[in-house]
């Protein structure tokens, strides 16, 4: 029984939407003190220990995948990673694969009791690299979604940058819904964006509400610092040439059965994906027709597809 404040008030109409009848597995949300104090947290879903860990992209949080792991059927966790959902901020703003792949490993190490097939989004998907190359015995197969190195996975549209870099909270979550919808994001529909704004959302102690992910919170602080902003683009083109080599080891170093699944319409291009295949000849690379966002656009043939690739391994 969910109450109106639950955040998994939505499960029942994400299970619908992907033609999953019956009873919802179970679903709690874990989280555990990381050495330096900081909180790192996770959605845990099933009642047998995790045999998919799900890790998203920049600016989201563990329940973009919903509907993906309702459709899928496994046991699985999903982290937020740190900046995003209900993990603590980090303090140097270091949201790099290398430097969130540490994290990752303590939480599969927590939280699971066997290798991990990795499912990664993005930024999650360069960080399942990183995770995969630096703890291999963590991961028995990889599946990276829609990035490559060398292609920014804080990327987006004008609008979704220039909507970040507005004010920082709001009187209420209708309010940020609204604002949402008149930037035409959200989905589509008031209600698919009062989900997104819902669960990416928190209210303060002061009642005002707020971004959970601190890229928002950064965003808005550059945009108040023009001068700033056009320092750290300049260092930020240095540090993408030295992070796209080092995401290219990390591809290389992966021992694990790796995959590649692109959106059509996505960030990775036909050009990145032969590069990719190029570098790395015995990795699977399927496309979809979806845009980047691939497990919120299509979860059920993002499932599917999760099902086959695992098929062809386990073979």
């Amino acid at each position: 029984m969910t109450t109106p404040d639950d955040e998994f008030r939505f499960l029942s109409t994400d299970a619908r939407s992907v033609g999953v009848a019956g009873d919802l597995p179970p679903v709690e949300r874990v989280s555990l003190i990381l050495d330096d104090g900081r909180t790192l947290s996770a959605l845990r879903f099933g009642d047998t220990p995790p045999v998919a860990t799900f890790i998203h992209g920049a600016g989201l949080n563990a329940h973009t995948w919903d509907s993906t792991i309702l459709a899928l059927g496994l046991p699985a966790l999903a982290i937020d990673l740190p900046g995003h959902g209900d993990s603590s901020w980090r303090s140097d703003a270091a949201y790099t694969a290398a430097s969130l792949a540490p994290d990752v490993a303590t939480g599969i190490r927590a939280w699971t009791s066997t290798p991990q097939l990795v499912i990664g989004h993005s930024l999650g998907g360069l960080t399942g690299a990183a995770l995969a190359a630096s703890v291999p015995e963590l991961v028995t197969q990889l599946i990276i979604i829609d990035i490559t190195p060398g292609i920014d996975p804080n990327a987006g549209a004008a609008q979704i940058r220039a909507f970040f870099a507005g004010p920082t909270d709001w009187s209420s979550r209708d309010e940020l819904v609204d604002r949402a919808l008149a930037f035409g994001l959200g989905g589509g529909t008031r209600e698919k964006a009062e989900r997104g704004v819902y669960l990416n959302s928190r209210v303060r102690e002061d009642g005002r509400v707020e971004w959970k992910h601190h890229f928002a919170h950064l965003a808005s602080a550059l945009a108040a610092a023009p001068e700033l902003a056009a320092q750290l683009d300049a260092q930020q083109d240095a540090l993408s040439e030295i992070l796209s080599a080092t995401g290219w080891n990390d591809i290389a170093a992966v021992t694990a059965p790796l995959s590649l699944v692109r959106g059509e319409q996505g960030f990775v291009t036909t050009e990145d994906a032969a590069e990719f295949s190029r570098r790395r000849p015995d990795a699977v690379v399927v496309a979809l027709p979806t845009g980047h966002n691939v497990h919120e656009e299509a979860p059920t043939a993002l499932a599917q597809t999760i099902t086959e690739l695992r098929s062809v391994e386990q073979r």
